[in-house]
């Protein structure tokens, strides 16, 4: 299947989806987004920024390589950050 065959595919997902009692329904990007950041926050909270890590992409600009660092360091508080570019 193509690039644009999958974005028009009757299968693509056209709204978030969060798990309730182990089950996914739809929900709101604003309902999505709370219980993501949620879940960022638990594992900040219960095993600290060293718990998360976050992979960026050698095709992105050096600009979004240079957010993400940021987003890293500074809202996970974290150096667990990498780069796909030295495989």
């Amino acid at each position: 299947m193509t690039t644009s065959a999958t974005a028009r595919s009757q299968q693509r997902l056209t709204q978030p989806l969060v798990r309730e009692r182990g089950v996914l329904r739809p929900a709101t990007w604003d309902e999505a987004l709370d219980r993501a950041a949620a879940g960022f926050r638990h594992t900040q909270d219960t095993r600290g920024g060293e718990a998360i890590g976050l992979l960026s992409c050698s095709k992105a600009t050096n600009e979004v390589n240079f957010l993400a660092q940021k987003v890293a360091r500074v809202a996970f508080r974290t150096n667990n950050i990498d780069s796909c570019n030295r495989t």
